[in-house]
């Protein structure tokens, strides 16, 4: 059973950390708490789901659009409101990502109403017999492009000139100016692949779970959890958390209730800021 655990937990925390990483980019690298990120992960669901009602087009197959979606989104957002409070104090940026968390919120609201969805018979259905587990099919595969999303980012950042470029500003951003990097078109970008991981994990989530547009609620904060477990910017460090946070989500849902695997979470989260409260479980 411990095993069992184990794995459905590891299962799941890969698809958080996967949120998590494109939240940890935004927050690593231009220093803004997105209030929005859940949000916009409740968005990549719903594009998923209208994919799959109107085209027939299975939720882990339209992961591509789901993912260009939220990138250009992303980068609208960027554009139209993040470029004004980047550099005003955080309580600013703070207040503008949660208006636009509250807009986009009520906008599915208006458009999509409250009701919970399902998208009922994906291609990806069941689970595997291993021995004695049972493993969910769509979410070991959700788990397995969620592992390849986070590497081909990780690589992305350490290897690519661009990348390089992103690591550059996330350092000293006025160093990097000086140089002659683009650090508003940079900025753009990271924002962009931010909200791009949002749009992945909603397609591979709303194999799985309800959508509605209280989707992305939980999902902020278990990334803010995260973050703050992993290193703000840290990627290996998200992608670690993620999977701690999953296994305990399990753990606490089986072996206490369902309704308090979240709050059990939270509360080693306080422990854990109380310990490291700069650093996290792996540093920055």
């Amino acid at each position: 059973m411990i095993l069992q655990i184990l794995v459905s937990g590891s299962m799941m925390g890969l698809i958080y950390a996967l949120v998590a990483v494109g939240l940890t980019l935004i927050w690593g690298v231009m220093d803004i708490i997105n209030f929005a990120h859940g949000d916009l992960m409740m968005l990549g669901m719903f594009v998923s789901y209208w994919a799959f009602v109107f085209f027939g087009i299975d939720p882990l197959a339209s992961i591509p659009l789901s993912a260009i979606g939220l990138f250009l989104l992303g980068m609208l957002l960027y554009k139209l409101i993040i470029k004004r409070i980047i550099d005003a104090p955080l309580i600013t940026a703070l207040l503008a990502t949660y208006g636009i968390s509250l807009v986009l919120k009520n906008l599915a609201l208006l458009f999509f109403g409250p009701d919970y969805r399902t998208i009922k018979n994906p291609l990806l259905e069941g689970s595997w017999r291993l021995g004695g587990l049972y493993v969910s099919v769509p979410k070991a595969i959700g788990a397995i492009i969620s592992v390849l999303v986070i590497v081909l980012i990780y690589f992305f950042i350490k290897k690519s000139q661009t990348g390089r470029a992103i690591q550059a500003i996330s350092m000293d951003r006025q160093a990097a100016l000086l140089v002659g990097v683009d650090v508003g078109r940079l900025y753009t970008i990271t924002f962009g692949i931010g909200a791009a991981c949002t749009g992945v994990a909603g397609a591979i989530l709303s194999n799985f779970f309800t959508i509605s547009p209280e989707s992305g609620s939980t999902y902020v904060l278990l990334s803010f959890v995260i973050v703050a477990l992993g290193g703000f910017g840290s990627i290996t460090g998200a992608l670690s958390a993620g999977v701690l946070i999953g296994i305990a989500a399990t753990l606490g849902g089986f072996y206490i209730s369902p309704a308090f695997k979240f709050a059990i979470i939270f509360a080693a989260y306080l422990v854990v800021v109380m310990i490291r409260p700069e650093k996290g479980l792996f540093g920055w």
